[in-house]
């Protein structure tokens, strides 16, 4: 895909994962553009690999234009930053994930900030309440 296509998807995902969910999350997006598998994030979430990137089916030229896509078209949409954390699943100890080789705390960040539109959270969680 070139990046304007990619311009395009994105900004389509971020609106759509806004309407749908209420908040935009950049590991969703890149399963959405099957950049990462459903099985080799499980694997990650699991602690079987060590770092996201590392099952990533893109270069960091492409992750790293989506992060920054991302960030822009929540942010024209007015969207919140919130910050989340990534701990292993299963039992033991919680353990914080990584998302990159370098562990960079700007690169972790930009993988585990979450937009959040608050308004539309509320209108989903009212909908879902009166079904």
């Amino acid at each position: 895909m070139n990046n304007v296509d990619l311009d395009k998807e994105v900004k389509r995902l971020v609106h759509l994962n806004r309407y749908e969910k209420g908040y935009v999350c950049p590991v969703d997006i890149l399963m959405q553009l099957d950049y990462l598998s459903k099985n080799d994030y499980e694997n990650w979430r699991f602690s079987r690999v060590d770092y996201l990137e590392k099952v990533c089916k893109i270069n960091l030229r492409k992750r790293t234009r989506i992060n920054k896509l991302i960030k822009k078209y929540s942010t024209d949409l007015g969207l919140k930053e919130s910050w989340t954390a990534y701990n292993k699943y299963g039992k033991g100890v919680k353990q914080l994930l990584r998302f990159s080789k370098s562990g960079k705390q700007a690169i972790e960040n930009a993988y585990s900030t979450h937009f959040i539109d608050k308004d539309r959270i509320s209108v989903l969680k009212n909908n879902k309440a009166s079904m």
